[in-house]
């Protein structure tokens, strides 16, 4: 038997990108799946695309939102009595100067990404611990090293790490699992909706989104990951070695990424 099979999946951000491939992926793996995001029309468009293999709800949250967050908790226990992994998906980026970005930008992206995944955790916690089941943030390489231009993405993600890290120090002994993913550059629609320095999305890409992993590879690996109970994903070749040289040459590093960030079309700031 699949050992996903019975098992209830939360993910947010559901509707497109790594969020929606993940969702295809565990239902494919017979888990029961909660599907979450703000866009009522494309969730259900989602639940209808796994609706031969896999039972699922779709509930309209705003993750910024703490009772939207609740509400989701209760509904999947509502609906399926258990949660087994809870994938903290949902996510927004930015693209600007520090010096020149809007406070309240800074404040959107820590409230989604940071936050969202705080009150997830915080009502599906309990549910988690009693199934002994996963808990899963994505993360980025932005929460290894600090990137320029992305400083808001950036606080968020070495938040998010450090609050699922000592969640797991603190459930050493209760059997909970839990993973950091870091899927690094990958081809979804985060950069087209990412904020400038307004709090307006940026529109296009800056980068070439065809070269990039695709979310379907991600989303498999995390669903390995999650059935091998890993503690840390980096899945590209890139990531590991940003993390490499973030612990024996940071300042090389430095160099490396500004000048890799300058490179970017319309980027902020230049070499």
């Amino acid at each position: 038997m699949n050992f996903f099979t019975g098992k209830t999946v939360i993910v947010t951000g559901a509707s497109s990108g790594i969020g929606k491939a993940c969702v295809l992926e565990f239902a494919k793996r017979g888990a029961n799946i909660v599907l979450a995001a703000r866009n009522a029309a494309a969730l259900e468009n989602v639940a209808a695309q796994i609706s031969s293999v896999s039972k699922s709800i779709a509930v309209a949250t705003d993750v910024s939102r703490e009772e939207d967050c609740r509400n989701l908790v209760e509904a999947a226990i509502k609906n399926f009595g258990r949660i087994d992994v809870v994938i903290n998906n949902a996510g927004i980026s930015m693209r600007a100067l520090f010096e020149e970005a809007d406070i309240k930008v800074l404040k959107q992206v820590m409230e989604i990404n940071f936050w969202g995944t705080v009150y997830c955790t915080k009502y599906a916690l309990p549910h988690l611990i009693a199934s002994k089941g996963s808990l899963v943030g994505m993360s980025s390489t932005a929460g290894k090293v600090g990137l320029p231009g992305r400083t808001a993405y950036s606080a968020s993600k070495f938040a998010m790490e450090g609050l699922l890290q000592s969640i797991r120090t603190e459930n050493l002994r209760n059997g909970l699992h839990v993973l950091v993913a870091c899927p690094g550059f990958t081809a979804s629609d985060i950069r087209n909706r990412a904020l400038n320095k307004d709090g307006n999305s940026q529109g296009d890409s800056p980068r070439d989104e065809s070269k990039m992993m695709q979310p379907k590879e991600v989303a498999e690996k995390i669903a390995r990951a999650v059935l091998q109970r890993k503690r840390d994903l980096i899945l590209t070749a890139d990531g590991k070695m940003t993390v490499w040289l973030s612990k024996f040459f940071p300042s090389l590093l430095d160099k490396i990424v500004f000048n890799h960030m300058a490179e970017e079309p319309g980027s902020p700031f230049k070499k």
